[in-house]
């Protein structure tokens, strides 16, 4: 069966008319510029400037090198028609000199074994990473991993611990052409009872592998639309969640939050209750974007782009507390963005202590919602200060709030829930 195969160079571009008559000869020999855009297909140029379109793969395990055609006599288009016929009936097993007696075949003695899928995501990676927070990242280095490597942080000598394969190392062990459907559904359906979710992310993640292999290397593999996650993982099931805090445990959760050591994530967490603005907009809030004199805060929306909310009075104290150490109003030393990314540990630990149920972050924004409701205020107002999409007609085109209006409202629920915390005196 088909291994491909093709001489090691790093002359692998986009062939096109223009680039294919810019090739220059080599001084000795002939070289081979292979094509992006088709795994196996280039052209030649001898050193006395003669060019031609070739495949090189192998079959039944010798290397074959077969020429199309001369660059001058081959459309380029109708060359790479020919080179996917010819590669389909290698693919199978079928010797192309058996279809074609006018086929020229060559047999290179310097030929080498294929990249692995390995090889590739590794150049993934290293391209990609720029782009990636740095726990994104380690996530791809852990889908790779071999097997057997030592855990020793944290460990007694006499106690060693192995990490386990990464989830994608037996796809990634594979070569492009052995990259099927049917491989990644047996895959899949070998984990995703055991490991759902994991499965799912590295699935997702090994799809946009596939789609960046497709775009930026010399191979094709288009097979991401036979992929089928519902056959795999059956119909998602939708979870709601309903963690909110309770009137009665604001007084708890006060106390709790603010005994957290660090005070910017703990102004961060009372902040959030307070404006039920989404964890990452107000995580990237800067200090210009405040306004002390019109009394506004500045949200980047990942609705309409931008909202403003009012400045009010406990939240404004909070804040003129915290540290200018950059750009950020909730800013972080240990961050490589400047700012706070993982509230969770300490806000989990903290409601621990006054034995408070489990709370998400996300929920902190759901209780905001629902505590707005008990000062009689607006849904279209809470929903305006959160950040929420207009639901109706009127809300869309007939509601024009300012900012005034907003102000009124949020000083009125920020003065309830401080009261029902025992904090009335703060404002």
């Amino acid at each position: 069966m088909l291994t491909p195969n093709r001489a090691k160079s790093p002359d692998k571009i986009g062939l096109s008319l223009l680039r294919i008559s810019k090739l220059s000869p080599p001084i000795q020999g002939q070289k081979i510029y292979w094509d992006k855009r088709i795994s196996n297909f280039g052209v030649r140029v001898t050193k006395n400037g003669v060019k031609a379109y070739v495949i090189q793969t192998r079959l039944l395990g010798k290397t074959l090198r077969l020429t199309i055609g001369s660059t001058s006599s081959w459309e380029l288009l109708e060359a790479r028609k020919e080179a996917r016929r010819l590669l389909v009936l290698i693919d199978q097993g079928i010797d192309p000199r058996d279809k074609n007696t006018n086929t020229n075949i060559e047999t290179p003695s310097d030929s080498k074994s294929d990249k692995l899928l390995l090889d590739i995501w590794n150049e993934y990676v290293d391209a990609r990473k720029i782009h990636w927070s740095p726990r994104y990242y380690q996530e791809h280095l852990d889908l790779c991993r071999n097997g057997g490597e030592i855990i020793s942080k944290g460990r007694k000598p006499n106690k060693p611990a192995f990490k386990e394969i990464g989830f994608l190392r037996p796809l990634l062990n594979l070569r492009p052409n052995q990259l099927k459907a049917e491989v990644i559904h047996s895959w899949a359906g070998e984990h995703a009872s055991k490991r759902p979710t994991k499965t799912r992310l590295a699935l997702s993640m090994f799809k946009a592998f596939i789609n960046w292999i497709n775009v930026n290397s010399e191979y094709e593999i288009d097979i991401n639309h036979q992929i089928n996650s519902k056959s795999i993982f059956g119909k998602r099931r939708q979870k709601i969640k309903i963690d909110c805090l309770q009137i009665e445990q604001l007084e708890f959760w006060f106390a709790a939050v603010l005994g957290i050591h660090n005070k910017i994530i703990s102004a961060y967490l009372q902040i959030l209750l307070i404006t039920g603005a989404r964890r990452g907009e107000l995580a990237g809030l800067k200090w210009d974007e405040i306004d002390t004199y019109w009394k506004t805060i500045f949200i980047k929306d990942k609705i309409k782009c931008s909202r403003f909310i009012p400045l009010t009075p406990y939240v404004e104290s909070l804040i003129i507390q915290l540290p200018k150490l950059n750009e950020f109003v909730f800013s972080s030393k240990q961050s490589s963005s400047g700012f706070i990314k993982e509230p969770r540990i300490a806000h989990n630990l903290a409601i621990q202590k006054v034995n408070l149920p489990h709370l998400t972050i996300h929920g902190l924004r759901r209780s905001f919602g629902t505590l707005a409701e008990w000062t009689d205020c607006p849904i279209g107002i809470s929903a305006q200060i959160m950040g929420h999409a207009p639901s109706a007609l009127a809300e869309k085109h007939y509601r024009q709030r300012s900012i005034d209006l907003l102000r009124k409202w949020h000083i009125e629920i920020e003065s309830f829930i401080l009261r029902k915390a025992n904090l009335g005196l703060l404002i």
